[in-house]
Parts: structure tokens; C-alpha cells; sequence
């Protein structure tokens, strides 16, 4: 009679419908007349609980079947592009995991109608050192758990639990994705009516106990979500096999003979490349085990509001829409002795809840040997009744024989001091609409990383006031494996070793593109830079405004991505590619150079600073941007109207746009779009490109847009195509304040003039008379000359001048500095100035001649070198001393 009745049982498992009930209702009768049978006392209690389990599983049979969740719907059809985008993505370590389209049929587990041969997974999985010492060879469950006579009983065993799952880790190093099915495992296995997510994950599965199914050829597929859309993954049911006790695989020590939760964690490691994962968290886990949208809390950041954060989590949790897990930062082994926590590993939250004012979580730690914690509020046995802490709004802390493993009750303000991040997976039915937008990042270079030039931008419009929540999702590649596992040290340096990302969101562009992340305003909103490769901005949308999204990155170490920007909302959104402001852009690239930083218009060398002539053969709006390599280096950029000519010296006049104050990294400058004078007229003008100091050295571009199609031109640098005569250098010494030396200058005809000076180092020591000069024949200025005041001298005070006449007729015709004495260390300039034969006969006149004036004396070792810039020869005479 009895097995008669474990046949039914059986074959409850192999039907559906009213054919499984109706095998369960036989089942049931031939247990109760087994019961009556038998003699045993012991025989007759086990029968009975056999009839009882069957019995509810009939009256689950005859109950409705539970709803499916409600997903949002999605709102747009993908393009041709996008779809091409979401093929090329499939493939990843060797294998290809196509885009999910339907449930597999059941005729994909049947066994080989010719040889019965069981499926075998051709892929390979990866394995670290410490691990491969103990890995034994991969084995079918069959070989791992040689199980008893019945093969009901054991196939049981193996996809369904007795009671609660207590799920470890041991030399796996995968403690996120553990943690994770902790976390999720109420979602996985639920104890109500509602559908448990494992049935819309893993095939075949068993609709009628709500468990695994066992595969007859071994076969297993999994539903996952990464790289841009659910997608196929198929493995076998082989797993490591271990020479010692350890484990290489996730194992449930309430139920050692579970299997799935191992099936699944070969899975999801068949994505990241093998058993040697370099490592995750567990909000990117979640997401590709169930699709709940990942969100990453910083609980170190000074933003945070705990109250309002708890309570989200909190109503959200009892609700069930929520999985959450926390992670630590970097602790030092006496941190981890004292606290009773691991650094850089995640914990599972299996509940929340408050006891005497008190808000508390419910930590396990994966480990099948794992550290817990110490503090105030500790416990080191928790017995969970998930339930009744729930009803009663308060935990139960009382010890069971029983415990999980690794779990212990900690308050929030602990978590916050403790933990650096707290991960929210959450239920995407919270919304009714989901639209996914596919593309392709090739990184900029290092020179425009720091401006959004080049990031992607969406506009984004709702219909309705509410939340939208935007995610970004960036594919996995091989590369980032490869990355990953030349990796130094700790889990930190892995994920900065792979680069950080952001989104931003803009309302004052009207939902065009934005170059930088404070203009035209600030962004209203943008989420931290995480090392994840997903991250949330969660904002609330107002009815028809316009809205810029920005995607960010710093230092992501591949030069092309491919990414997903997912939107969830409860009203219809309008997304498209945001659209630039101007019509034509163009780019141009340089450097600051020992000779070309010149710094701000403050100092005399600002003349050197790179500078580009810019025509406009029509009246337009122009926009010039500005970005460095150097993200500490303050950057300024002007235009000036100046005929395409080389700016000497700014007047405020001259300046047609200005980047305004000095920007670390980058700046831009743009025609204001609310102003009267919002479009420049036809003409040719000057940017110059500067640095806050001079001698700051960095590469740079320059993004140049308007309306019309302009033209640029490098301006000549000062000098170019310029005679140049290099005058002995001037040292003045001694105890004399106000020193001065002139020089005569001859033309034979009309010359445009201008002087250049420069204090420093000479090579050479000059003769120490006062106002003397270091002969002509000497080269003192070499590659080592450096700018400056002068080791231990005092700071000298400069004024070159081109004067006409002497005493009473003396006429200045043009002066450095504006006429004041300046620190001649970053150069000095005088003219231009047009000279013409009669002007330096002398006749009546006095001649023309070079004048420098100095305040105090130089140290041993410097001078002032002065050269003479002209069009046509200009003779110069020697140095002579000069006395009003």
C-alpha cells in the first residue's frame, strides 16, 4: 500500500492541472488505509505525517494559483541599433548568453532518446590557486550525495528544503553573491501565497510544490539580468568537488543535499568568469539574479537623512518590495578582533525591526565560520521568527539550539558607524511603466574627461507629476575580468582599478546637452561616483518639465562601453537623445609648455599663453570650452576682440566672452542665452587660453561651438617671424636702491619695436661691480635657467621702458607693467612701438633708447636678461649707467 502511495506522490511532481490533485488525493487515501495497516507504532506516526504533507499539498492544488507579479510595461520598441547593441553584448568569457525571448520547453531536459547521455556544459569555469589544491573534479549530484533506496525521497532532498535555508560560503569568494541569496531567500522560497521568484528564474521548475524540478538529462537554464536585458544562461548540473570537507560551493547546512541555490551560484558565476571571482556586491548580484533594481546608500556620507532612510526601508521591507544587504569598508585585523566583522565582505539582512524605541537589523554573515558582532546589542544566538518580530514589531533574541549561522541583531546607529554601504534591491512592480535606452560610450580622452563634452545625455519629459527613477547599468566585458584579477591587494583597489560613474540630472537646460556639471546651473540633482557598475538617481519629476540626464564617469580604464539607462516610472516619459545647443563644434588640442604658460592677466608672461584667432563670417552664438588633463589646475579662457592679433595685455574692455572666475580642470565660456548682446558679431577674434599661475604645465582641448561655421588659427607667438637681439644681462648689485641702465637703439627705417625681460639664474658668474655687465661674448641663459627672485636675495622690483629723449624732453613711449615696478621673475614687456629713422637721429630729439629700472639688487649668481623683438635690424648699443 505504501508504495502505491509514494508512486502518486511521485508522479504529482510529473503532471499539473486536475491530474496532479487527482494523484495527490490518491496518494493521500492509500496513506490513511497504510496507516490503518500497519502495526508499528513508529510506522503508523511516519505514515501519518506522510498523509498529512500530502493532504496540503492537495488543498495547495485545489487553491487558485498565486498571481504573477506585475512588471512594469515596457514602453518602447527598440531600434535596429540598440538591438544590435544587446546581440554584440551576449558574448562574454566564451560564451554566449542570448537575449531571453521565451520559457524553455520540457523537451530541452529530456535525455538522449539514442544513448540516454546526460548534458555537459562545454564552458570553463575558473578556479584560483588555493582552490584548485583542494578541487576534486566536477560531479553530478548522483556522485556528491549518494542518496537512500527511494529515489523520491532523495530527489526531494535535492530541490526542496526542510524548514529554513542556512546558506554558507567556504572557500568560494563570493561572499556578495551568498549574502544575496540569504537576503533574497524569502523571495526565493516563500512561506505565503505569492509567487516565489525562483519560478521565473530557474527551468525546469516544479509549479505545483513551488520547487526546483530535477532535470533529466541535467540540464539547467536561468533567467539573469546584465547586459541590457534578461538574458539565457545554461549550465549543467555538475559541481566542484572537494578533496577535504570544505566546500567549493554555497551549501545549506539545514539541508545538505540542496542543490539549486549551488545551481544557481554556478550560474551567476558563469557570467563573472568563474569560481575565482574577484568580487562584487550584492546590490549588482541581486540585479542579476532577480532583476530588483539596486540602489547604494553611503552611510559614511554627510547627505544621509537616517530617519527617512530607515523608514523607506522599513515600510518597504514589511511589504516585501525590498532585499537588502550592507557591506564593510577596509578594516585592520585588531578592528576585525575588536568589532567581530570582516572588512570588505557583505552581510545579509534576513529583518528589521524595533524593540523599545530601538531600530534594529538582523545581520548574517556568510561564512561558514564568519566573525560576529561584539558591540553593544550583540547576541550570540538568534533564534528568527522573522514573523512574530514583524507582528510584534520587535526581535526575538532569546538562544536556539537551531540558530542560522553567523547571525546577530545590531542597532541602525551601530550599521551606520560600522558599515560603509547599505545595498536596497527593490521590487520593479512598484512601478507601471519601464523604458530601456542601449548605447555605446567610446571614453574621451583624459583632456575632456572632466566636462560632459562627450558624455551621453537624455531628455526626459513626464506626463505627471511623481518619481521617476533612472538607472545606469554598464555591461560587463572580458577586459574588466582581466582588470580584476591583476588586482593587488584588496577588493578596494580592484573596483578603483575599474573606474567610477554618476548620473546627473539638469533642469535649466530645457533638456539639451550640458558641457559642465555647473552650467548653465548646478545639476539639480546627481548620485555619488560608484565603483558598481550600476547606479540610481532617484528624483521627483514635475508634469511637462524638461529634464537633462547626464551619465559620468572618472577613470573607467576601457575606451569604448557599451551601457543601458533604464527609466521606471508610474506615468508615460517622452526620452530622447538630448541635442546640442549649436550647430557646429570643433575641437583643438594643445599643451602648456615651459614657454606657453603664461598665467593670468595679472603677471607679464600671460602674453605666452597659447592663443587662437577665431573669424565668424557671420554673426552667431559661440560657446568655448576649455578642459585640461589636470583636474587641480585652475584654467581661464577669454575672447578678445583683437583682429586675430596676439594679446599683450587684457583690458576689459577688449573682452567679448570670459569664462569668469578661474575653474580647477575645466571652464567655459558662452554667449548668455537671457542677455541683449547674445550673439557676437561677424569679425575676427583672439582666444587666449590660460592658467591661474604661470608654469603650470598641461595638455588641453579646446571645444569651440557656434551657430555658423567659423575658422581658427593658431596666433603666432610672441616674436615669431621677429628679429630678435639678446643684450648682454644686466646685474646690479650694492647698496643703491634705484638702479638704472639705458641702451641707445638705432633704426635705418620704420620698425615696430618691442621689449621682452626676464630675471633669474645666470650659468655663469658675472663680474660683482656694481653695474656691471657679464660680458656679450657669454651665453649665460641655458636650459638651466630658473625664474625666480634669487636664492637668499632680497625681491627685485623691474621697469623696461621705450623712451625718446632724455632730461627734460624725455617722452615714454611704451612701459611694462603699466608703468609700475613688477617682479621681473615671470617676465616683463614693453611695446609695441613703430620707430623710424628720423626718431632716433638724435637731432633735437635725443634718440630712442631701451631704459631699465630696478629696486634692489640681485643675488649672487642672477641678473635680467633683455631682448629687443623688431620687423626690420635695429642696432643696439652698449649698456651705460643713467642718473636723472
Amino acid at each position: 500500500m505504501e508504495a502505491k502511495a509514494r508512486d502518486h506522490e511521485t508522479k504529482i511532481s510529473k503532471s499539473s492541472g486536475k491530474d496532479a490533485l487527482q494523484h495527490a488525493i490518491t496518494a493521500a487515501e492509500l496513506y490513511m488505509k497504510a496507516v490503518k495497516e500497519a502495526t508499528d507504532a513508529s510506522d503508523r506516526a511516519r505514515l501519518k505525517a506522510k498523509c498529512e504533507e500530502v493532504i496540503a499539498r492537495a488543498e495547495k492544488l485545489k487553491s487558485p494559483p498565486p498571481k504573477p507579479p506585475s512588471t512594469p510595461r515596457v514602453t518602447r520598441e527598440l531600434p535596429t541599433g540598440e538591438k544590435a547593441i544587446l546581440l554584440r553584448s551576449s558574448r562574454l568569457h566564451g560564451n554566449v548568453f542570448p537575449p531571453w525571448e521565451a520559457e524553455p520547453e520540457t523537451d530541452q531536459f529530456a535525455t538522449s532518446p539514442e544513448d540516454g547521455a546526460l548534458f555537459e556544459d562545454a564552458s570553463l569555469l575558473s578556479f584560483s590557486g588555493k582552490q584548485l589544491e583542494t578541487f576534486a573534479g566536477w560531479k553530478r549530484p548522483s556522485e556528491l550525495f549518494p542518496g537512500p533506496s527511494r529515489p523520491a525521497n532523495e530527489n526531494a532532498s535535492l530541490v526542496a528544503a526542510d524548514g529554513d535555508c542556512d546558506l554558507v560560503q567556504d572557500i568560494t569568494t563570493d561572499c556578495s553573491v551568498v549574502a544575496s541569496l540569504c537576503a533574497v531567500m524569502k523571495h526565493l522560497r516563500p512561506k505565503s501565497t505569492s509567487l516565489s521568484l525562483l519560478s521565473n528564474i530557474m527551468f525546469p521548475f516544479d509549479h505545483n510544490s513551488e520547487t526546483p524540478a530535477i532535470s533529466p538529462n541535467g540540464k539547467y537554464i536561468f533567467r539573469m539580468h546584465f547586459n541590457g536585458c534578461f538574458r539565457r544562461v545554461i549550465i549543467d548540473d555538475r559541481l566542484p568537488s572537494s578533496k577535504t570537507s570544505r566546500t567549493l560551493f554555497v551549501v545549506d547546512r539545514r539541508n545538505p543535499r540542496l542543490i539549486w541555490p549551488a545551481l544557481l551560484e554556478k550560474a551567476y558565476l558563469k557570467i563573472r568568469g568563474g569560481y575565482d571571482f574577484p568580487g562584487s556586491n550584492s546590490g549588482t548580484d541581486l540585479w542579476v539574479l532577480t532583476g530588483w533594481i539596486p540602489e547604494q546608500i553611503f552611510l559614511q556620507s554627510d547627505d544621509i537623512e537616517l530617519d527617512q532612510t530607515w523608514n523607506r526601508i522599513k515600510k518597504a521591507y514589511d511589504f516585501n518590495d525590498v532585499v537588502v544587504t550592507l557591506g564593510t569598508g577596509r578594516l585592520s585585523p585588531e578592528e576585525e578582533e575588536t568589532l567581530g566583522l570582516a572588512g570588505e565582505h557583505d552581510y545579509a539582512v534576513l529583518d528589521l525591526a524595533i524593540e523599545n524605541g530601538v531600530r534594529r537589523m538582523l545581520l548574517k554573515n556568510p561564512w561558514c565560520e564568519g566573525l560576529t558582532w561584539t558591540g553593544v546589542g550583540s547576541s550570540s544566538t538568534v533564534q528568527v521568527q522573522q514573523k512574530a518580530s514583524r507582528q510584534q514589531d520587535k526581535p526575538s533574541i532569546a538562544p536556539s539550539e537551531e540558530e542560522m549561522t553567523g547571525t546577530f541583531w545590531i542597532s541602525l546607529e551601530d550599521v551606520v558607524q560600522n558599515f560603509e554601504s547599505l545595498y536596497l534591491n527593490w521590487n520593479p512592480s512598484l512601478f507601471t511603466r519601464r523604458q530601456d535606452h542601449h548605447f555605446v560610450w567610446d571614453i574621451p580622452p583624459k583632456s575632456l574627461a572632466l566636462s560632459f563634452a562627450r558624455n551621453p545625455q537624455y531628455s526626459m519629459r513626464a506626463s505627471a507629476d511623481g518619481p521617476v527613477w533612472i538607472l545606469l547599468s554598464r555591461h560587463f566585458q572580458d577586459e574588466e575580468l582581466a582588470i580584476a584579477r591583476n588586482r593587488s591587494a584588496t577588493l578596494a583597489e580592484v573596483s578603483n582599478s575599474l573606474g567610477f560613474m554618476s548620473l546627473y540630472v539638469f533642469d535649466a537646460a530645457s533638456g539639451g546637452r550640458v558641457q559642465l556639471s555647473d552650467r548653465p546651473r548646478r545639476a539639480l540633482h546627481h548620485s555619488h561616483f560608484v565603483d558598481s557598475p550600476q547606479t540610481l538617481l532617484r528624483i521627483e519629476a514635475r508634469r511637462d518639465k524638461v529634464y537633462t540626464i547626464a551619465a559620468a564617469q572618472s577613470g573607467l580604464p576601457l575606451p569604448r562601453y557599451s551601457f543601458t539607462l533604464s527609466f521606471f516610472s508610474r506615468c508615460d516619459l517622452t526620452v530622447e537623445k538630448a541635442c546640442d545647443e549649436l550647430a557646429h563644434y570643433q575641437e583643438h588640442t594643445g599643451s602648456w609648455t615651459r614657454r606657453t604658460a603664461g598665467g593670468n592677466p595679472a603677471v607679464a608672461s600671460y602674453l605666452h599663453n597659447p592663443q587662437l584667432a577665431i573669424t565668424l563670417p557671420r554673426p552667431s552664438r559661440v560657446s568655448l570650452l576649455l578642459c585640461t588633463d589636470a583636474a587641480d589646475i585652475p584654467v581661464h579662457v577669454d575672447l578678445v576682440w583683437a583682429q586675430g592679433q596676439r594679446v599683450t595685455a587684457l583690458a576689459a574692455r577688449d573682452v567679448a566672452l570670459s569664462s569668469g572666475e578661474y575653474r580647477r580642470g575645466c571652464c567655459l565660456a558662452e554667449t548668455p542665452q537671457s542677455s541683449l548682446v547674445s550673439i557676437l558679431n561677424a569679425g575676427t577674434y583672439t582666444a587666449v587660453l590660460s592658467t591661474f599661475e604661470p608654469g603650470m604645465l598641461a595638455d588641453y582641448t579646446l571645444r569651440i561651438g557656434s551657430d555658423e561655421p567659423l575658422t581658427v588659427a593658431p596666433v603666432p607667438a610672441d616674436g615669431a617671424g621677429r628679429l630678435r637681439a639678446q643684450l648682454p644681462p644686466v646685474v646690479l648689485r650694492g647698496e643703491r636702491q634705484h638702479q638704472r641702465r639705458r641702451a641707445r637703439l638705432s633704426v635705418t627705417r620704420l620698425t615696430r619695436v618691442s621689449v621682452v625681460a626676464r630675471s633669474g639664474l645666470l650659468t655663469a658668474t658675472a663680474p660683482d661691480a656694481v653695474g656691471a655687465a657679464a660680458p656679450a661674448s657669454r651665453r649665460p641663459w641655458s636650459s638651466s635657467y630658473t625664474a625666480g627672485r634669487g636664492r637668499g636675495g632680497a625681491p627685485c622690483a623691474v621697469r623696461i621702458s621705450l623712451e625718446r629723449g632724455t632730461g627734460p624732453h624725455r617722452h615714454v613711449l611704451a612701459a611694462s607693467g603699466d608703468g609700475e615696478m613688477r617682479d621681473a621673475a615671470m617676465g616683463l614687456r614693453a611695446g609695441d612701438v613703430d620707430f623710424d629713422a628720423a626718431m632716433g637721429d638724435g637731432s633735437g630729439g635725443g634718440g630712442l633708447w631701451l631704459v631699465v629700472e630696478q629696486m634692489g639688487a640681485h643675488a649672487e649668481g642672477y641678473g635680467l636678461q633683455v631682448d629687443v623683438l623688431s620687423d626690420q635690424h635695429v642696432e643696439v648699443g652698449p649698456w651705460e649707467s643713467w642718473e636723472e
